[in-house]
This record gives structure tokens, sequence and C-alpha cells, in this order.
């Protein structure tokens, strides 16, 4: 395909054939997506391909706290999850709510799941000061989690990046033996998309760039 094709139809896929994804295919899109930059090119990123049931089973599991505060929030009219405001929904309302499958189906049927750390000991976190969440950090490997996906569109495949399973980072660390150092960053399932969009929905450039200034005119 062409890059750009590629670029304007690559979506967040979540629902999947059951088509098997081989080691070959995931091999080819991993060896291509590795070109990705990094914060001083020290290529802190490190990926675990899940394949196993079980494990996958309590990935979904440890998907659902986070998913129960998402839906609460996107119910009482709030951004979820953002770091601005505390929810408004209580614990308890949270924790009552229901989980929809959409949001843990993607890692029990994609055809392999990617999880992907990253070391915290050479990511340059630049904003770790600031009084706001950090983001900077991302830097080191959403580009290389964002190629991969660019790379399963080429090759007829889909995924998405989901977040939800870094709520409980911890329990995932013990799940996989993943080392105190590393930082969860996304679980990304990858599999035959049950239907390749090829029309996204997108903002127009300008209605989010501008030139100069913040309040500047639309480029």
């Amino acid at each position: 395909m062409e890059l750009y094709d590629v670029m304007r139809t690559t979506s967040a896929v979540r629902e999947f054939t059951g088509d098997p994804l081989p080691d070959d295919v995931l091999g080819r899109i991993l060896d291509n997506a590795r070109f990705a930059p990094s914060g001083g090119n020290r290529q802190g990123a490190h990926l675990v391909v899940v394949r196993d049931p079980a494990t996958r089973e309590a990935l979904a599991e440890l998907n659902k706290p986070a998913v129960r505060r998402y839906m609460a929030q996107k119910k009482a009219g709030e951004s979820p999850w953002n770091p601005l405001a505390a929810p408004g929904p209580s614990a308890e309302e949270i924790a009552a709510t229901g989980v929809p499958d959409s949001f843990v189906q993607p890692v029990l049927t994609a055809g392999a799941v990617l999880v992907v750390c990253v070391d915290l000991g050479v990511v340059a976190a630049i904003d770790q000061d600031l009084d706001r969440v950090g983001l900077v950090s991302g830097a080191s490997v959403y580009p290389l989690v964002w190629n991969i996906l660019l790379a399963a569109r080429n090759e007829g495949f889909g995924g998405t990046i989901t977040t939800m399973a870094v709520a409980e980072e911890p329990a995932v660390k013990a799940l996989l033996g993943i080392p105190d150092r590393f930082a969860l960053a996304a679980v990304v399932p990858l599999g035959r998309p049950v239907k390749q969009l090829t029309k996204l929905s997108r903002q127009e450039v300008g209605e989010f760039v501008t030139r100069e200034r913040f309040d500047g005119e639309a480029f």
C-alpha cells in the first residue's frame, strides 16, 4: 500500500475474524516497526507477545476496574479519566457500573496481544517537575506502537492502542514478570479485522493547527 493510504485508513480495530496472526507476519510487522524514533535513540521499549488464553483472560479482567470508571464518568457527562478533575461518580457508583464487552473482547479474540513496556531508566521525562501529569516520556514508546499499527494495516491486519490495564499496572507486572523499572505503556490486540474501514472521521487541519500562537489564525 502507499504510505498515505496506510495513514488514512489505519483505524482502531476491535473486532477480529479469528484468523491466526502467524509468527512470520508478526515478525515482519515488528521488524519494520522497530525503526520508530525514541529519545536519544535509547530504544527502551520491551514487548511481550501474549498468545496464551489464560493470560489473555487475566489481562481482560485487569481492564475492568478502569473501564468501570470510564463508563461511569461518561454516563455522568464527564471526560473520562481526565487529569484535571476528580470523577464525579462515587466509588460505589463506579464499582456498580457494567463493563461493555467491547472493552475486553479484543484482548480475547485477537490473533496476538502485545504488551508494551518502556524502561523508565532511559526515557527523558522532561516534564517530570511540572505541576501536571507527565506526557513527554511517551515520545520514547508510542511512535513504536503507532508504527506497529501502520505495519499491521499494510499486512492486512489491524489493532488498537488500549490503556485500561495500565491502571492495574502492579498486577500486570506480576502476571508477566515485568521488572520494576519498566512502565506499562499499552496493551495492543492485533488480528484480522472483521471490517476494514477506508474512510475515517477526523478534524480538518485548520480546526486544530494555528499560525505562530495558540490563538493565531487557522493554518
